[in-house]
């Protein structure tokens, strides 16, 4: 494949779509192209290839060796070209352009409103897809490509992986003020004494809280277990109940009949960050939202690549 001559470059755009997205519909919609016209291509690709490239495997499709050698080197290629063609870069004030994020209901809490606000004012015809799923769900969507970026506790990162810390969130106590009788603390007798509210999209006692209470030889009485942070705040008042979650998520609730205090026993902070695949990287309009993320959440560069 020495000479150029008698070969439609346009191809590998419909390449890179698919090895992105996995998906013939999916590749279209990205393409705005139909579907058949995507098959055609994929036909024609296999032929210039002379592999099979994509291969049907549990409702998706797979990239064969051959493509996998070639995903890297075009995913730089069509970057370079994006760049020559669009030197100025991403205008976010008149590009029209949809992105996919995932984020948990406490992701979606701490920054969709404000993103939102921001998007109305600087990016008018941006528009976003928004999905949740497991912290495990998300950064495997992320390494297929069907996730532009996603936000999230991530102890760990696959290869090819990126991540951005945002910010590192610390834990809080939310309580109704009236059952405290004018203190705003409790000490750990008290605490373990009254029923509590735990935040798991299981369901279980597997979670930092729980973990860290085990530390000092304590259990507690979980008597809900809802998947919604979002709600949680709402549950406490007028109730004897105890909320522990991430301190962000409380914030607008203090004051309004509710009290937010310390828990009774260190639990250790953890890191949010967005993470997003390499094959990104030369995306003038994914720095953009990354960026936008970041300044919106008081995050931190660098960012850290695997």
């Amino acid at each position: 494949m020495n000479d150029f001559s008698g070969i439609d470059l346009n191809l590998l755009v419909v390449l890179d779509a698919l090895l992105a997205e996995r998906h013939v519909s999916r590749a279209a919609v990205r393409l705005n192209k139909s579907q058949p016209a995507v098959s055609h291509a994929l036909a024609r690709l296999r032929h210039l290839f002379d592999d099979p490239l994509l291969v049907r495997h549990g409702g998706r499709l797979e990239p064969t060796l051959r493509a996998l050698e070639i995903a890297p080197r075009l995913t730089e290629a069509m970057g370079r070209m994006r760049s020559l063609l669009t030197p100025s870069g991403f205008e976010p004030a008149t590009e029209r352009r949809a992105f996919r994020m995932a984020m948990s209901d406490y992701g979606a809490a701490v920054l969709l409103p404000r993103l939102m606000a921001t998007l109305r004012k600087e990016a008018p015809e941006v528009d976003l897809i928004v999905s949740q799923a497991s912290r495990e769900v998300m950064a495997a969507q992320v390494a297929d490509g069907e996730i532009d970026l996603a936000l999230g506790v991530f102890p760990t990162h696959g290869e090819g992986i990126r991540s951005s810390l945002l910010f590192t969130e610390t834990f809080a106590c939310l309580a109704d003020a009236a059952q405290l009788g004018g203190s705003r603390t409790m000490d750990m007798g008290d605490y373990l004494a009254r029923p509590h509210v735990l935040v798991s999209l299981r369901g279980d006692v597997g979670n930092e809280i729980d973990v860290a209470l085990a530390a000092t030889g304590k259990t507690r009485r979980i008597c809900l277990a809802i998947p919604h942070w979002s709600i949680a705040p709402g549950l406490v008042r007028g109730t004897d109940l105890v909320l522990t979650v991430a301190r962000r998520i409380l914030s607008p609730a203090d004051g309004d009949g509710l009290a937010v205090f310390e828990p009774p026993f260190a639990i250790p902070p953890f890191d949010f960050e967005q993470i997003w695949h390499r094959r990104r990287d030369a995306d003038s309009g994914h720095r953009w939202l990354r960026g936008l993320v970041t300044r919106l959440l008081g995050g931190a560069e660098p960012t850290t690549g695997r």
